[in-house]
């Protein structure tokens, strides 16, 4: 995610907001520097010593780091803790699980959504987590705790939550999009985005053909598949990252993505609008985990316990546009943001949103295998392509039997 500062206006509510809601420092807070502030109550020096590097590994730049006059949080937890931080990042949660199970890689925290915890769990690829290490779990609303992925939260603290929705260009649209099947309209070939990871792509086909988010069987993800076909020749990309640059800069009149990046995107280009599509959204919740092969543990629950902060998960929100899970951060908001439709929905969106479930190995594997298969297909081109490549290796073939007997011929000569 290229993740970016909201609204320099809202921005700056913000911050008046955090750093001026009291007229001093309380007695049990430490402040780290002129942003941030944490609890004193904390052993947060304890690896001052150690010489530890946590590697965090989290998805784009989900973080509040430093740029735009952001406060950089890693930063203040280094200073805070004497513990160095290598953060990386990846574009998806298909990457982050394709990247570990590889083996060979050693994470310390990392930041899956919901499904995507609820796998790694079922194949052993996650700590069980020491909450006496992260007290700050206390300030997570009861709503974003003991879900199905995790029941208990034994593995798992949320950090941000959010749903998905479509973004589009009000220059560039005839008639607002209401539906995501919106985004099969022929009308728009060439000038509509794709999501580039199976699970929110298949999400997507699946409420256009009046389907669960969450597929029940083998046959019903092949009738998701050709719903993907059918899109295929209208889509211009499919995309990541890759989103923010094509919508902010004019590129393209649709895409789907998350509700916290749409912020950003309204904010870098005002012909941008939001809307969460009448089919249904998916709601989710991206947590933070310590891998099962971590080498720094109770660091990394640290970490873990810091990012709960108040200050943190305001500079957080901020920076990134996420939904919080952490009450008191929520009530610390500036009001354009605490109230906004996009990051905080309607309940009537809510309702109506899907949960991705971690779903059986079978359904998972023929998502995968037909994901690719779908990536590749070109429809009404596959007989015509099939057709050429054999006329060229009949060609190839030909030619090579040709220079063969010349080649002969000569030396007959």
């Amino acid at each position: 995610m290229k993740l970016k500062k909201f609204a320099a206006a809202v921005s700056a509510a913000l911050m008046l907001a955090v750093f001026t809601a009291a007229p001093a420092l309380a007695a049990d807070e430490i402040e780290v520097n002129e942003d941030i502030s944490v609890s004193g109550d904390y052993d947060w020096t304890r690896f001052a010593n150690d010489h530890i590097t946590l590697n965090v590994y989290n998805n784009g730049l989900y973080i509040s780091d430093g740029s735009d006059d952001s406060v950089n949080v890693v930063s203040a937890f280094e200073d805070l803790t004497g513990i160095k931080v290598n953060y990386t990042t990846y574009d998806s949660n298909e990457s982050l699980y394709a990247k570990l199970k590889s083996g060979g890689v050693s994470y310390d925290v990392i930041f899956p959504s919901d499904y995507m915890v609820g796998k790694m769990i079922n194949e052993g690829m996650l700590a069980e987590l020491d909450m006496d290490n992260i007290p700050n779990i206390a300030g997570v609303g009861e709503t974003y705790l003991d879900r199905s992925f995790d029941p208990g939260n034994k593995y798992s603290v949320p950090y941000m939550w959010g749903t998905t929705g479509l973004i589009y260009n009000t220059t560039m649209v005839e008639e607002p999009p209401t539906k995501w099947a919106d985004m099969w309209d022929v009308e728009y070939t060439n000038n509509v985005l794709m999501f580039n990871n199976s699970r929110d792509a298949y999400a997507i086909a699946a409420k256009v053909a009046g389907l669960s988010m969450n597929p029940q069987s083998v046959d019903e993800i092949t009738a998701i598949t050709e719903k993907l076909k059918e899109q295929k020749n209208i889509v211009q990309a499919y995309v990541m990252d890759e989103v923010f640059d094509k919508m902010e800069g004019g590129e393209a009149a649709m895409a789907p993505y998350y509700a916290g990046d749409a912020i950003t995107m309204i904010d870098e280009n005002p012909d941008l609008a939001f809307v969460h599509p009448e089919e249904g959204v998916n709601f989710f919740i991206d947590n933070m985990c310590v891998p099962a092969n971590a080498k720094h543990k109770e660091a990394a629950e640290m970490f873990i316990n810091y990012m709960c902060e108040t200050s943190i998960g305001l500079a957080n929100c901020d920076f990134i546009g996420y939904s919080t899970p952490l009450t008191a951060v929520w009530e610390e908001l500036d009001d354009d943001l605490k109230y906004s439709e996009i990051a905080y929905p309607s309940q009537e969106v809510l309702d109506k949103a899907e949960v991705f479930n971690t779903l059986p190995d079978d359904i998972n594997a023929a998502m995968d295998a037909q994901w690719s298969e779908m990536k590749s297909y070109e429809e009404g081109g596959n007989g015509w392509m099939v057709v050429v490549m054999l006329l060229v290796a009949i060609a190839i073939s030909a030619f090579n039997i040709w220079r063969k007997l010349r080649k002969k011929s000569r030396d007959n000569y």
